[in-house]
């Protein structure tokens, strides 16, 4: 059996939301991430070295999309979605301060058997995203 070339990581994470400039004053303005592209459609903005948060219009990716450089297949997601940002265990207070500076209510924060800590809280569409500090998988350790 053949073995699969070997992955380097995620390079895109992709939410969707009804009100993308709410969106754009909770990643930006709240999380403070850097937007790298603007669009009608999308937001993207830098979340680490190497890696790209989109933000998505729900119900503007549904189709196809042809551009110069190939097609763009059609896609989208129903319901709330999640992902986790990494943040250094040092950090994990600061953050807890910080959101709730912000008016950001942290839904649940969970120790995990491996000694890492996440701190839930929702974006303004009800998405649900997570701050998490080391370890918590097997290969996130540092």
């Amino acid at each position: 059996m053949t073995q699969a070339p070997k992955i380097g990581g995620i390079l895109e994470t992709a939410v969707y939301v009804d009100d993308i400039d709410a969106a754009h004053e909770f990643y930006e303005g709240v999380l403070g991430l850097a937007r790298m592209v603007e669009g009608d459609r999308l937001f993207a903005y830098d979340a680490g070295p190497g890696q790209t948060l989109i933000v998505f219009k729900r119900g503007h990716t549904d189709e196809d999309i042809r551009t110069p450089g190939g097609l763009i297949p059609g896609h989208h997601s129903q319901g709330h979605s999640h992902f986790a940002f990494k943040i250094a265990s040092g950090d994990l207070e600061a953050w807890r301060v910080y959101l709730r500076e912000k008016g950001v209510v942290i839904t649940s924060e969970v120790t995990w058997p491996a000694g890492g800590t996440s701190l839930y809280f929702e974006d303004p569409d009800g998405n649900v995203l997570e701050m998490a500090t080391p370890p918590l998988w097997p290969n996130y350790m540092r």
